[in-house]
C-alpha cells in the first residue's frame, strides 16, 4: 500500500519544478560539512534529472563522512565541478546562501555566478528566496521536499530498487532526529510513509544514523560530556569540542555528530550549546532550545548564522574561549528578555 502524497503536491512551485525538470546538465551542490539531508537531498535532484534524459553532477566542498557510506550513490560526490561539463543550472541543496557552499564556491566564483540558480531549502533563516526557488521552514527536511519534487515529477519513489527512497529517508531521519523533533508534521509522516512503502529501510537507517557508534566515537562523547557546564542559572548547558579532543580518540569533525542533540536531553536547561573550534580565529556553535522556548535563530543570527527555531547554528569570528564568552553573553541576555 502506497502513501497518498497527492494533498500536498501543489505546494511544489511551479517554476523550480520546470527548471529541474527541462535541465539537461545541472550542477547540484550541497552544504559544506555535509549531513545526510543536504546528500540525500542532492542525490534525489541527480535521480530526477536523470530519470528524465539529463545527467547531473554532484559536489560538495568537504568529504562525505563514513556514517553515510551505506547510502547508494554516495560515491558520485566529488569535490570540484568538471571543467568540461557544459553546465546549464546550478542546485543548491539545504542551504540558502552560496557562501554555505564553502570553498568549492570560491575556486569556482565564474560558473557558480554565471548559471541559473534554484535553491531548495527548509532553513528558516532563508529569507531572499527567488520564484525559481523553493523554501520552505515548515519541512522538517530538505529531503521532504525533493521527495514531493519527485512525485509531482511522476518520478516512482521506488527507482533504483529503493536506493531514492533511502537516500530521502536518511535526511528525514537526520533531521528529525528519528521522528522526536516538533518539526515532524502529518506531512513529514506522510511522505515518510510512501518512502517507506517505496522501499527505505527505515527502522536500518534509524540504527546507522543514531544507534551504531564506533568506539572512538564514544570516546570522544564521553571528553566532551566529561566537561559539561552551565551559564544563566542553569538555564543554559553547554561544552567544547577541539582539535585535540579528535587527535586523542583517533575520530574526525563529522564523529561529533549527536553530540548537541545529547545535550539538549537536559531536563533543566532551556538552551544548549555545542562550542567547536573551526580553525585558529573561528568557533562552530550548534544550538538547541526547548520547545515553546527561545527560538536558536535569533541567538545565531546575532553570529551571522542561521537555522530553525529549535536547532540553529553559526561561525563566530573569534577564538573558542572568546566565542564562548560573546555567545553566552548573548544567550543570557536573550533569555533575561523572555
Amino acid at each position: 500500500m502506497t502513501a497518498d502524497l497527492g494533498p500536498w503536491l501543489g505546494a511544489v512551485p511551479r517554476a523550480a519544478a520546470e527548471r529541474i525538470a527541462t535541465a539537461r546538465r545541472p550542477l547540484i551542490v550541497g552544504h559544506e560539512n555535509p549531513d545526510a539531508d543536504t546528500l540525500g537531498a542532492g542525490l534525489a535532484v541527480a535521480v530526477i534529472v536523470e530519470a528524465r534524459g539529463g545527467r547531473a553532477d554532484l559536489v560538495c566542498s568537504d568529504p562525505i563522512p563514513e556514517l553515510y557510506a551505506f547510502l547508494d550513490g554516495m560515491a558520485r560526490f566529488r569535490t570540484d565541478p568538471d571543467p568540461d561539463a557544459p553546465y546549464d543550472l546550478l542546485v543548491v541543496c539545504d542551504c540558502g546562501s552560496l557562501e554555505r557552499v564553502g570553498a568549492v564556491r570560491e575556486r569556482h566564483a565564474a560558473l557558480f555566478d554565471r548559471l541559473p540558480l534554484v535553491i531548495i531549502d527548509h532553513h528558516r533563516s532563508t529569507t531572499d528566496a527567488r520564484p525559481t526557488d523553493w523554501v520552505d521552514p515548515e519541512a522538517a527536511a530538505t529531503c521532504e521536499l525533493v521527495a514531493l519534487l519527485a512525485a509531482h515529477l511522476e518520478i516512482p519513489l521506488d527507482i533504483g530498487g529503493g536506493a531514492l527512497a533511502a537516500a530521502l529517508m536518511a535526511g528525514i531521519v537526520m533531521d528529525t532526529a528519528t521522528f522526536a523533533h516538533p518539526n515532524a508534521t502529518p506531512r513529514t509522516l506522510a511522505v515518510s510513509a510512501a518512502l517507506v512503502a517505496a522501499g527505505a529501510p527505515l527502522s536500518d537507517i534509524s540504527r546507522r544514523l543514531y544507534r551504531t557508534k564506533p568506539d572512538g566515537q564514544l570516546r570522544l562523547f564521553g571528553r566532551v560530556l566529561d566537561r559539561l557546564d552551565t551559564a544563566a542559572a542553569g538555564r543554559i548547558i553547554h561544552s567544547s569540542l577541539t582539535d585535540a579532543d579528535l587527535e586523542a580518540t583517533g575520530t574526525i569533525g563529522a564523529h561529533s555528530e549527536g553530540l548537541i542533540d545529547l545535550l539538549a536531553q537536559s531536563e533543566s536547561a532551556d538552551v544548549a550549546i555545542l562550542f567547536k573550534t573551526s580553525g585558529p580565529d573561528a568557533t562552530r556553535i550548534s544550538v538547541r532550545t526547548r520547545d515553546g522556548g527561545l527560538d536558536a535563530t535569533r541567538l545565531t543570527a546575532a553570529f551571522g548564522g542561521g537555522g530553525h527555531a529549535r536547532a540553529a547554528g553559526a561561525t563566530v569570528a573569534a577564538p573558542l574561549d572568546e566565542a564562548r564568552r560573546r555567545v553566552l553573553a548573548e544567550a543570557t541576555r536573550l533569555l533575561d528578555a523572555t
